[in-house]
């Protein structure tokens, strides 16, 4: 589990930047490091130079009374002459290891051997002869060239480390340049690329288009939640998409239908008055045919009557104020309702409404016609013998009331068009095509929805999802609308 979670950091756009300052910190920390040992190295160098410099001095010092030791002689020369070459050897003992390096083994044993010899020089030069002095001067030139080439050699050695110590700018130049690549691809492969696919996604969305986009995979943990965010999201516009067109459907055609039905109902409501007047005074002076007639203008005036009453509930938008119902007693005062129209089909009505459930926000008597339209369906499509069931479950936030039927069920091609106002699949003068309609729009007035799933000569199954008030006030209708426009 840690591992796992150390492995999701890192591949992260903090993990792969904390990564990224860590690698740069502990380079700048090498190379930091790497820059006060080489200045310790140059201070120590310079320090040793400072040394061979007064074993040089020392040399030209004892030098020096060699010239007066030969040309005056005297104990005072001789004195000060061994003293000073008794210095360059405590200087070149102290220098010792660091000769070994410059000069390497076999030169310092050369030096040591000269110093020696020109040391034991001094002390016979009392009693020697011109070939002695001669080889005393020799010896004191030959100590002087080595000391000096020493001297060359470690300032070589100086100029070589300070000029080390100069490229340490141009290390961190570098260094840093590599790290600002890095970081450079880092932000253009985990950031920019996937900015520019969410912008394609987007731009492909706003086009009507929402099949998911493969991401390709590999990205960042952030870059790859927000693209199956947008690709749900794009899945679920996709799925609703239906549902918006179909309510743009119905909020165009409710307008329409309330207009239509406004103009027609007092048409209608005249040749109903006039046909029942004709019957009530006119009876005993018509034939059998005229009566027949004139009952079917009756008739057919009503069942006029009855589609602009439909219309006018498809289109209305009663301002009721919404209360706490439950869902047990929504669903059993319908079936009151019914209940002749059941006995008169023949079939047989199961009911699994378990009380408990949550308590839905509506209006009863518009969730009322909404099972109204769905029962009186099935009743019409249910063959006598056949089974309707109403159940209840829980949905998550939403009550799920279910109806379903035992009758031929619904051919594929007819199921987006089943919500559609005055789409229907009955015979001529059975339908009118709006109950399913004014249903989905109450359903969807109470923030639901509604679903169907059938196939054919298996019936068909209409599910009512009404989200619950969860211990909340329940919206006023008003409130609703006002949360559907936002």
């Amino acid at each position: 589990m840690v591992i796992q979670r150390i492995r999701v950091f890192f591949n992260s756009i903090k993990g792969k930047i904390f990564t990224l300052f860590l690698v740069a910190f502990l380079v700048a920390c090498g190379l930091t490091a790497l820059n006060v040992w080489t200045l310790s190295a140059v201070r120590e160098r310079l320090l040793l130079g400072e040394r061979y410099e007064d074993l040089v001095n020392s040399i030209l010092e004892a030098r020096r009374y060699e010239k007066n030791l030969l040309i005056y002689g005297g104990a005072e020369s001789l004195r000060e002459g061994l003293l000073h070459l008794d210095q360059a050897a405590e200087v070149m003992t102290e220098l010792a290891p660091d000769m070994v390096q410059v000069a390497g083994s076999v030169g310092y044993s050369s030096f040591q051997t000269v110093l020696t010899a020109y040391r034991q020089g001094f002390l016979s030069i009392e009693g020697g002869g011109e070939l002695k002095e001669e080889g005393l001067r020799a010896m004191g030139k030959r100590l002087v060239d080595m000391s000096e080439e020493l001297i060359r050699t470690k300032r070589d050695r100086i100029h070589k480390s300070i000029f080390k110590v100069s490229l340490l700018p141009f290390a961190y130049l570098g260094v840093f340049l590599v790290l600002m690549a890095i970081l450079i691809k880092i932000i253009a492969r985990s950031l920019l690329k996937p900015l520019g696919m969410i912008g394609r996604i987007t731009a492909q969305v706003a086009k009507g288009d929402f099949r998911p986009v493969d991401s390709g995979g590999g990205h960042i943990v952030e870059v790859s939640g927000l693209l199956e965010a947008l690709n749900r999201m794009a899945q679920e516009l996709r799925a609703n998409q239906d549902d918006l067109l179909q309510a743009r459907k119905m909020a165009a055609l409710g307008t329409l239908a309330a207009g239509v039905a406004h103009e027609i109902n007092n048409p209608i409501n005249n040749i109903l008055i006039s046909a029942e007047s004709m019957l009530e005074t006119q009876a005993e002076l018509m034939d059998e045919d005229g009566l027949d007639a004139a009952r079917d203008i009756m008739a057919q005036a009503e069942r006029a009557g009855d589609i602009v009453r439909n219309l006018l509930d498809f289109s209305r938008m009663e301002k009721a104020k919404f209360s706490p119902l439950d869902p047990e007693a929504v669903v059993k005062s319908s079936l009151a309702l019914l209940k002749n129209q059941m006995l008169v089909a023949g079939v047989t009505l199961n009911v699994d409404v378990p009380p408990g459930l949550g308590k839905v926000a509506g209006d009863l008597r518009h969730l009322q016609q909404v099972f109204l339209n769905l029962l009186l369906n099935a009743a019409q499509v249910t063959p006598a013998g056949g089974v309707i069931e109403v159940m209840g479950r829980e949905a998550g936030r939403f009550v799920r009331l279910l109806v379903r039927d035992t009758g031929k069920g619904i051919d594929p091609e007819n199921l987006p068009h089943i919500f559609e106002p005055f789409f229907t699949t009955k015979e001529v003068g059975k339908g009118t095509g709006l109950g399913l309609a004014v249903a989905y729009s109450i359903v969807k007035r109470h923030g639901g929805r509604i679903e169907v799933e059938s196939a054919p000569g298996q019936g068909a199954t209409f599910s009512v999802l009404l989200p619950k008030v969860d211990g909340q006030p329940a919206p006023s209708a008003e409130e609703e609308e006002e949360g559907h426009d936002l």
